[in-house]
């Protein structure tokens, strides 16, 4: 029997490409049997990119769907749709749980699901909160990430390829959850949750104070690589390494003007300035100055020698790699977190383990099952049909998974 902490809990996921499934996901990694249903064939993510160059499966799906059941069935027809409710408003106190992102499916809503569960807990997980469309990339451009982003001498907008957003639901939406199951032990009470994309982006950077400062001040000028409010910058060694360098706290401030040799100068320069470097405000006020006293410590050493130094002072940085160079170190076993595991119609994957230590313990990996793989067994343990009843199904075209 599992011991992780949400083991014995079931939760219907009906949801595509990243904030649903990665909630799933986390669900799952923490113990949770996440169920997940697709349509027959699989939903508009099950071939998205990246893909296997062997396979051409999407290593993009099977990545966001590990450790959940598939379930495959023709939600085009009634008979269909009646097993998704059943399943998602089926008894038991660790059951009647849904997460979904579904449009436009009003026999998937809360009052249906209520009808036949009134303790029911959806979490919905829509693009905008009036029921409208949105991506991480549209929502980006929306909240004005992209006029922040990139080098300072171009007004061009700079999309990020990271779906922060999306997955930053994602968790909300875990939260949000388990929040509501909390409520529900404690009272009886179903709950539906409602989350939307723009809101989750929105509400962030109006909790990192960016809205009010637009508001006060106007427009934040883009920095290129320099980092607001404080100093931090890239610099280049000798032989083309490019290293990222933060000095968030006096502390650290005072270890990269000790590892570069700067100290003096920098004294003389803030005395000449009438600056006080132990400020982070002034550090970031006279940045390009103090980058511009720096910049030949590391144009002199190789990216070896820059590290060396770096580290022994005690100064926060890291180097800028590729995604290649991240593989190279997990394939010498550098990232505990990343685990290699065999997935099926691709091979072996890099896969990364729940990232919450428990005990000094990362969580476990697993592969994603192949769409529909559970399809029987699920209907056949949680609804109770018979081998009759599920090639019945399987006939009438309502059931994949064969």
């Amino acid at each position: 029997m599992s011991t992780r902490p949400l083991a014995g809990l079931r939760i219907v996921e009906f949801a595509s490409f990243v904030a649903g499934p990665s909630a799933g996901m986390t669900l799952a990694q923490l113990g949770a049997d996440v169920i997940r249903i697709d349509p027959i064939g699989g939903a508009a993510d099950f071939h998205r990119w990246p893909v296997s160059r062997e396979t051409g499966a999407s290593l993009y799906w099977s990545a966001l769907n590990r450790g959940k059941r598939s379930v495959e069935l023709n939600l085009r027809e009634p008979q269909g749709r009646e097993l998704v409710l059943a399943l998602a408003t089926a008894p038991g106190p660790d059951a009647g749980i849904v997460v979904d992102n579904a449009v436009g499916r009003e026999w998937l809503s809360y009052p249906a699901l209520a009808q036949r569960r009134a303790d029911v807990i959806r979490m919905h997980i829509g693009g905008k909160s009036d029921g409208g469309p949105a991506v991480d990339y549209t929502v980006n451009t929306e909240v004005g990430i992209t006029a922040l982003t990139g080098p300072a001498d171009t007004d061009t907008p700079v999309n990020h390829v990271l779906p922060a957003w999306d997955l930053i639901a994602g968790m909300t939406a875990t939260t949000g959850l388990l929040a509501a199951l909390r409520h529900r032990d404690r009272t009886g009470e179903g709950a539906d949750l409602a989350l939307a994309l723009a809101d989750v982006a929105l509400a962030g950077v109006a909790n990192m104070g960016w809205l009010t400062e637009a508001r006060e001040q106007g427009d934040r000028p883009r920095h290129g690589n320099y980092m607001y409010g404080t100093f931090g910058v890239d610099f280049v060694a000798a032989d083309g390494d490019r290293v990222m360098v933060v000095a968030l706290t006096g502390r650290q401030w005072q270890a990269l003007c000790a590892a570069t040799g700067v100290a003096d100068a920098v004294a003389a320069v803030g005395a000449a300035l009438a600056a006080d470097f132990a400020d982070e405000a002034q550090r970031y006020a006279h940045r390009e100055v103090l980058a511009a006293l720096m910049r030949p410590w590391f144009a002199a050493r190789s990216g070896a020698e820059v590290a060396e130094g770096l580290t022994a002072a005690g100064v926060l940085w890291s180097r800028y790699r590729t995604l290649s160079d991240v593989v190279a170190d997990v394939e010498v076993g550098r990232a505990a977190v990343i685990t290699e595991v065999d997935q099926p119609g691709i091979g072996p994957v890099l896969s990364a383990r729940g990232p919450l230590r428990a005990s000094g313990e990362y969580g476990p990996s697993t592969a994603a099952v192949g769409l529909g793989h559970h399809t029987d067994e699920v209907l056949a343990e949680v609804l109770g049909l018979d081998a009759a009843e599920l090639g019945r199904l399987h006939d009438a075209g309502i059931l994949g998974g064969r």
